[in-house]
């Protein structure tokens, strides 16, 4: 077998001494069989398999938009049994001398009473000393059967890494997908809140308006009669539905209210106004989503306001690795949220598997070295561990992480039920290049067919289903709440972090609003305007950007496998 290459100080593992407590996690990597190239996970020790439903997302507080806290090395080391002088993790205690504290326990060798000093280095040896294989514990449990879910792990690699991505890859490179409408300049609506982060990486770099193509400037789409005739009937009933000037001032401004009400009372978002002088064009080529040092309270302020006031979650009840006493490693957080609704526990699993997608770009394209020649951008195995590693994250890293695929299925289960919309022959993705728009269509238009083609969806009919009047009401409050966590994304302080942060959450938003029109996306006719089901170029945009971004993330992931698995 080759050498695996060199790799810099950033992306090597954790040494051995910060991976104690991982010498029980028994998992190693295996090929799976229904995809030769895959390579998939064997299954855990049986006394690990069992995981509870749900997991609470990342703890807030460091680097990036992520903002995830990972426990610092001094409070890493002392949950480890070597360093608390405790025995080895499966083992059992045995008697000490009086006076010394609990013993260290060798694999395979008898309890011996050990001096401080010779701690750290038997320490060392006995880590030596275990299988390789037995290390590595980021993606224990992240296998099978998902929660809430008919679909496994191994299905969702194997779709979104040998058939979707590429494709979906590909058409995010087109113009009509990498240029989005932002206003980066809305104040926090929440708490005041002046501070913005100085570093550079942080800047966004807008796009001079001669760059953006003419077709998305013009905000127009008319390649057919058909489309033609629905830009004429658009204008002629504003022209009919302007407001009357013989009205007041103040009924004016109600009719308009009234009108912008009835606009987004199907909406998950707060969107943004594109027509704003403060709405600017951004080329999200060139604005990648990447760690940025967005860290500290400000960025877990920013996580913890939605996890602890957005997602349903009593006050009493502690999130997992939450800051402040009381956490109880998760019990009273993981039967509060199994003793929940499918809806209420479904939105708590989508706010951390979005949470867990944006760690793992954080953790792949990581600022690995910054001279004055170069940066260079790349996977950082040390973070991803202190993000993602069951023991190092007490066990949230791989429910986490299974978060993620059900975000995944979410927003895929989203773009299976949209294609109707998008085949209408008047429906054209303009940017004022035919040739290109027409291929990007035929493009769009197979990947979501590709999207409908997977055999294990969501089933989305066992949201807001019995007592209409109580679903109707349940429903009601998810959209608010997650309206509230879009406007939370103007409070970011990080002008990269919040453009990606709008942007995903309009995307998910979007999403949301697809699986919930149903009974109006099956009313779309085969031609001419659709009345009754409306998506605009932002929500477009930001709906396969976003589910892009989560593409993105399952394909990484397979990656970190890989760098894990040549570090053995």
């Amino acid at each position: 077998m080759a050498a695996a290459p060199a790799l810099s100080a950033a992306q090597r593992p954790l040494p051995p001494r910060r991976t104690a407590a991982i010498a029980t996690g028994g998992c190693c990597l295996s090929r799976a069989r229904a995809v030769p190239s895959l390579r998939a996970l064997a299954p855990c020790p049986r006394s690990l398999r069992a995981a509870p439903r749900v997991a609470a997302g990342p703890r807030p507080g460091r680097g990036g938009a992520s903002g995830a806290a990972p426990p610092s090395p001094g409070r890493a080391r002392t949950e480890m049994a070597a360093a608390s002088g405790s025995v080895l993790p499966g083992l059992r205690a045995r008697p000490v001398l009086p006076g010394l504290r609990a013993p260290l326990v060798l694999p395979g060798l008898r309890a011996r009473p050990v001096l401080p000093g010779l701690r750290a280095r038997l320490v060392l040896l006995a880590l030596l000393a275990l299988p390789r294989a037995a290390r590595p514990s980021c993606f224990c449990q992240v296998t099978g059967y998902l929660d809430d879910c008919t679909c496994d792990v191994e299905t969702i690699d194997a779709f979104n890494n040998y058939k979707l991505f590429p494709r979906l890859n590909e058409l995010l490179q087109s113009d009509y997908f990498r240029y989005y409408k932002v206003n980066l300049q809305k104040p926090c609506p929440f708490w005041e809140d002046n501070s913005h982060c100085g570093m550079r990486d942080c800047a966004v770099q807008p796009c001079p308006s001669d760059e953006v193509p003419d077709g998305i400037r013009a905000g127009s789409y008319k390649y057919s009669e058909e489309a033609n005739s629905l830009a004429e009937e658009c204008e002629e009933a504003k022209r009919l539905g302007a407001v009357d000037d013989s009205l007041s001032k103040e009924t004016r401004q109600a009719v308009l209210q009234w009108a912008q009400h009835d606009d987004s009372s199907d909406s998950f978002c707060e969107a943004d106004d594109i027509h704003s002088p403060d709405a600017e064009y951004v080329d999200l080529l060139l604005n990648p989503e990447r760690y940025t040092g967005y860290k500290g309270p400000d960025a877990w302020k920013i996580w913890n306001s939605i996890y602890e006031e957005n997602c349903f979650k009593p006050q009493n009840v502690k999130r997992p690795l939450a800051s402040g006493r009381g956490d109880d490693g998760g019990h009273t957080f993981y039967k509060w949220l199994k003793g929940v609704c499918v809806e209420k526990r479904a939105f708590y699993r989508l706010i951390s598997g979005l949470h867990a997608s944006i760690n793992i770009h954080l953790s792949a394209r990581y600022l690995l070295q910054d001279s004055w020649s170069e940066k260079k951008w790349g996977p950082n195995v040390t973070e991803f561990q202190q993000r993602f590693d069951e023991a190092l994250t007490r066990g949230e890293g791989p429910r986490r992480l299974k978060n993620l695929y059900f975000l995944y299925l979410i927003e895929l289960r989203a773009l299976s039920k949209v294609l109707p919309f998008f085949e209408r022959p008047g429906f054209q993705l303009y940017t004022g290049n035919e040739r290109q728009d027409a291929e990007m269509k035929h493009l769009l238009l197979e990947i979501l067919h590709l999207a409908k083609s997977f055999p294990l969806h969501f089933d989305e009919n066992s949201f807001f289903a019995g007592n209409k009047k109580e679903a109707a009401k349940l429903k009601e409050e998810f959209r608010l709440h997650f309206k509230n966590i879009s406007k939370i994304m103007d409070c970011v302080g990080c002008f990269k972090c919040r453009l990606w942060g709008k942007l995903q959450t309009q995307g998910l938003g979007t999403a949301l609003k697809i699986l919930f029109s149903e009974n109006l996306i099956e009313k779309i006719p085969e031609s001419g305007p659709s009345y009754g089901f409306q998506l605009t170029r932002q929500e477009i945009v930001a709906l396969f950007n976003a589910f892009g971004r989560v593409s993105t993330s399952v394909k990484e992931l397979e990656n970190f496998r890989n760098l894990l698995q040549n570090m053995r």
